[in-house]
């Protein structure tokens, strides 16, 4: 046989791993700790978006805000499901590889944790001075003495024939057990708050009340589980709104408490109580949370149309463009009209101001001089009873915003208009009245059956892992040996522990030697 011959046929040869091969494959890479450490980054690094992205589920006004202001990239957004980053598709994908890699590493470990804890400490070496801790003393000591005294330090003891074993630290391995337990358990009790739990949000304004219904909620995520019956029957009326700001200083119009006086009824025919909602101070009825997360102005209008009627008289939710003086952006849209729909874009100025150049604009967010300024009327077919869908903060869609009769626009805009003041639209076409101002509070509903079942999990993965961290797995073996002679080696089985193992072994070989009380 030639060299080469004889070099092909001790060369390795490719093996097929085949369907099980692979399987068995996947199913090691994926319940490998590497895996799960950087599917566990992933997830924080996929939980990013959700802070520096407004959510619809949280604040849905900086999301329609985002879509007047930059509508490319709002798209953009929602394609990637960034507005929505907790429910999104590849979220979900993170958060159930994490759960089955987890149930992967903890069979496993479980099965060898019970095998550790059945198992004997090993006998002792014969030559114990070769151990990294070494003592040895004269004295009467017995295998019997040395066991007992061993075992009062909590140690677990085998004896034999003048020897004794002894171990102790197996809370380490109950601790990272129990760390990835807990991990398992703030996932299921995620998983399990999102199949029976619901959030809505909606928008209250001042006089107005609030039942807990589906029907009632701007918008609303319920869970898999839940039905329109598992909604609590709670309702309450928001009596008042009131926010203190910051008067004088550098930080003058800074916010400084918001509080929403509420009339609350726990359920049908039981009595109202009050109770002042704050950002930090949630109400809570029979295990569902109301948040406070936003407020605004709503600046109440009467408009009057062309046939002397009333066709609309009510607040108006204007959404905020400028966070720091509180100016808004308000649409009032009229369809019940004579002879012809109506529509108004007009901005809010809580405390209004004019400027050199003949403009206004509010120089404080509180309501001090409120005005409401006066960017367009129109008349037309706004596209109400088109039976398309229609944002209540934008007057139409860009192709029929063209057909519209413009009855102000421009450079013949009125005056902004105060409290009690009036305009006349052209062509006898009606009146809008600014009547008076009222603000309103977005709120946040949230019903979680699993978010104490994740506390608790959460608590105990803080202990599991502190157990894991500060407890170290150590032995000790003592031989006696013939004339009274002593020998007490130590070694520690955790990696990098063993500086801090050399106190305790002293300490240990003082009872052994002398009987002493040990504390720790």
């Amino acid at each position: 046989m030639s060299v080469q011959e004889l070099a092909k046929e001790q060369a390795p040869k490719h093996v097929r791993l085949g369907l099980m091969g692979w399987l068995r494959w996947g199913w090691r890479t994926l319940t490998s700790m590497k895996t799960a450490l950087i599917l566990l980054f992933l997830l924080a690094l996929g939980s990013v978006p959700g802070s520096l992205v407004p959510q619809r589920g949280v604040d849905p006004d900086k999301v329609a805000l985002l879509y007047q202001q930059n509508p490319t990239l709002a798209e953009w957004y929602d394609r990637f499901q960034l507005f929505e980053v907790f429910s999104s598709t590849w979220y979900a994908a993170v958060y159930l590889l994490l759960f089955t890699s987890l149930i992967g590493c903890i069979i496993p470990r479980t099965v060898t944790y019970l095998r550790e804890l059945r198992r004997k400490p090993p006998a002792a070496p014969k030559n114990l001075s070769r151990l990294p801790h070494f003592a040895s003393f004269e004295g009467g000591l017995s295998v019997e003495e040395a066991a007992r005294r061993l075992r009062k330090l909590r140690f677990r003891v085998v004896t034999g024939d003048g020897w004794v074993s002894a171990e102790k630290g197996f809370l380490r391995e109950t601790g990272n057990l129990l760390f990835h337990v807990a991990l398992l358990g703030i996932l299921l009790s995620v998983g399990f708050g999102s199949l029976y739990g619901y959030r809505g949000n909606v928008l209250v304004v001042e006089g107005d009340g609030f039942a807990n219904t589906v029907a009632a909620y701007d918008r609303f995520i319920p869970g898999n589980q839940v039905s329109a019956e598992s909604l609590e029957p709670f309702s309450f009326q928001l009596a008042d709104f009131k926010v203190s700001y910051q008067l004088t200083g550098e930080k003058r119009g800074q916010a400084l408490d918001y509080t929403a006086h509420l009339k609350v009824d726990d359920h049908p025919g039981s009595p109202t109580r009050d109770y002042d909602l704050k950002v930090n101070s949630p109400l809570e009825v029979d295990g569902t949370q109301l948040y406070l997360i936003g407020n605004g102005y709503a600046p109440v209008f009467k408009v009057t149309d062309g046939k002397g009627q009333v066709a609309y008289e009510g607040p108006v939710a204007c959404l905020i463009e400028d966070k720091s003086t509180m100016t808004s952006g308000c649409v009032v849209k009229v369809p019940d009209a004579q002879p012809s729909q109506l529509g108004f874009l007009l901005r809010f100025l809580p405390t209004s101001v004019p400027l050199t150049d003949g403009t206004y604009a509010s120089a404080f967010p509180g309501e001090v001089n409120p005005q409401v300024e006066i960017l367009g009327a129109f008349s037309g077919d706004l596209g109400v009873n088109s039976g398309k869908p229609q944002s209540v903060y934008t007057l139409a869609e860009p192709e029929v915003l063209k057909k519209l009769k413009r009855l102000f626009m421009g450079s013949n805009t009125p005056k902004p208009l105060s409290v009690g003041q009036s305009v006349d639209l052209p062509g006898g076409l009606g009146k809008l009245e600014f009547t008076g101002v009222k603000e309103w509070i977005t709120l946040q509903t949230s019903h979680d059956p699993g978010r104490m079942p994740a506390l608790a999990a959460a608590g105990t993965a803080v202990i599991a892992i502190m157990l894991s961290l500060l407890i170290r797995r150590r032995r000790v073996f003592v031989r006696v040996k013939e004339g009274g002679a002593v020998d007490v080696g130590g070694l520690t089985r955790t990696e990098g522990s063993v500086a801090g193992f050399h106190e305790e072994f002293a300490d240990i070989v003082k009872v052994l030697s002398a009987g002493e009380k040990y504390v720790r």
